[in-house]
This record gives C-alpha cells, sequence and structure tokens, in this order.
C-alpha cells in the first residue's frame, strides 16, 4: 500500500534543526510533520541532550513517541516519561581519557550528565553552559565521579571546539567516543556509541529499517546516524563536516528546513 509520502521513518536533531534559535518549533514544521506521520511515517528525535534536558521540549511537541537522547545512549519513550534502554560511560575508562587528553593540552573545564530520567548535569570551574538548560555546580572533582554518567563535557580555554574534538580523538580516541554536538559542546562517550546505534534500537522497536529512514541534522554528531539513514539531509546552518556527509542540503533551521523537504516529498 503506498502511503503518498517515501520514507517509513523521520529522524531528526533537535538542536540546529528542529528547534529554532530560542527553542521554538515553527507552525509550518509542527504542520509538515503532522502531514508526514498522516501518511504514514513515524517520527523519531534523535538529541545529543539527555532525557532530563529533553523531556520537556517533547512535553511541548505532545510527542508521544520515541526519543534518542544522549548521543544514543538513552531510548525514552516520550508516551509514557520512561526509559527503555540507557547505556552509561565506565567512569574509571573516563578518568583515564580524560587525564591522557589533559597531558596533551593542558587542564580543561569539565561538565557531566548523570545517568537516569532525572539525571543532573554537574558543571565544574570554569564551564561555560550553552542555552538556559539548568545546571547543578560543582568544585571537588571527586563529585564528578560518584554515580553513573552517560557522558562527560569538555572545553579548553584556547582551542576551537574542532581542535579539541580532534585532540581528544588522538589522545584517547582509544578508550572514549568523542562528539562535536554544537558550539561549546564537545562530549566523550562510550566507546562505539552514537546516534545511529540508538537510533538502530529505537527503529527496530517500530519494525523499521536504515532503508526505510530519512534523517535531518546539523553537527558532526550526526553523521553517523547520516550514514546509516537511507537519505540524509543537512540544515544551511550545518557543520561543513556534515554538509559533506549529506546527501542534500536544505534550508535552515530558522527557515523551516525540515519543512521544505517533508513538503517537497508529501507533494
Amino acid at each position: 500500500m503506498s502511503t503518498g509520502f517515501p520514507y517509513k521513518l523521520i529522524a531528526t536533531d533537535l538542536d540546529g534543526t528542529l528547534l529554532r534559535s530560542d527553542e521554538s518549533i515553527s507552525p509550518r514544521t509542527r504542520a509538515a510533520l503532522a502531514a508526514a506521520t498522516e501518511a504514514g511515517a513515524a517520527h523519531i528525535v534523535v538529541t545529543g541532550r539527555a532525557a532530563p534536558w529533553t523531556r520537556h521540549i517533547l512535553d511541548d511537541l505532545g510527542y508521544e513517541g520515541l526519543a534518542v537522547c544522549a548521543q544514543g545512549a538513552q531510548v525514552y519513550d516520550a508516551g509514557e516519561h520512561r526509559l527503555l534502554t540507557s547505556v552509561t560511560l565506565d567512569r574509571q575508562i573516563a578518568g583515564l581519557a580524560l587525564a591522557k587528553i589533559e597531558a596533551e593540552v593542558g587542564p580543561l573545564y569539565l561538565a557531566a550528565s548523570r545517568d537516569g530520567l532525572d539525571g543532573a548535569v554537574l558543571v565544574g570551574p570554569g564551564y561555560t553552559v550553552t542555552g538556559k538548560l539548568p545546571a547543578t555546580p560543582f568544585t571537588d572533582a571527586s563529585d564528578l565521579w560518584n554515580a553513573p554518567l552517560n557522558k562527560i563535557y569538555i572545553q579548553h580555554p584556547t582551542l576551537t571546539d574542532d581542535e579539541l574534538a580532534e585532540a581528544a580523538r588522538e589522545a584517547a580516541g582509544g578508550f572514549v567516543g568523542v562528539a562535536m554536538a554544537g558550539a561549546g559542546i564537545v562530549e566523550l562517550l562510550p566507546l562505539g556509541l552514537s546516534k545511529a546505534t540508538g537510533l538502530s534500537l529505537a527503529a527496530r522497536r517500530l519494525g523499521l529499517k536504515a532503508a526505510d529512514t530519512i534523517a535531518f541534522g546539523d553537527m558532526p554528531n550526526d553523521i553517523a546516524m547520516f550514514a546509516w539513514a537511507s537519505h540524509s539531509v543537512a540544515m544551511a546552518n550545518a557543520h561543513d563536516e556534515l554538509k559533506a556527509a549529506a546527501d542534500e542540503v536544505t534550508a535552515s533551521n530558522e527557515d523551516d528546513g525540515i519543512a521544505v523537504v517533508l513538503e517537497r516529498l508529501l507533494a
């Protein structure tokens, strides 16, 4: 049976992709997603944000499907407000990775995302939080390690995000995954974890596959998801590295880039 829409699954990143800079979703994009789901497609949000930083956005959307959070570490059921899967970072290995990176580039500013649906984000001295997300300050580094984590965030006083991500991969790429998820957001993750691993788990729960999927994103942390999906679309505001990996480039997140593509496919 033809659904009138060529994909059964639409995977969208949140920040810089589905969300505008004020964290809202435009009426046009909401309408296009609603029309695509009406035509038979499922929508899965795939975000670097951990579930506690994602829930309020999904609730506002009236979104009740699955969401892949924390760069693939968590599969979250938004309708039931519960985590279906959660992968944590081995804290001993993470500590070793941090030591190796600092041995190469000097002291880092640190933050960390605690595991769980209510996991706090701990922010250390010097670390700058982007946006208006809630964070808990810490001063004693040992506080970082006394509960399970899904990721560590790192910043450097002088290196750019690209330089820091590259240095982290060179120093510790055998121990942790390194993702660049946005301006000022370089993350250390469990090795082998990506948005693609989380998305494939969520898709399988819906009986869907990579061949059924169109994916939208804007940052290098979306590259694995783009490689997994049948068709990939980078936003006009996307990082050059992601644009190079995309099948097409659409308008920016401020200019309804997702809607532009969905409307074309629906027509």
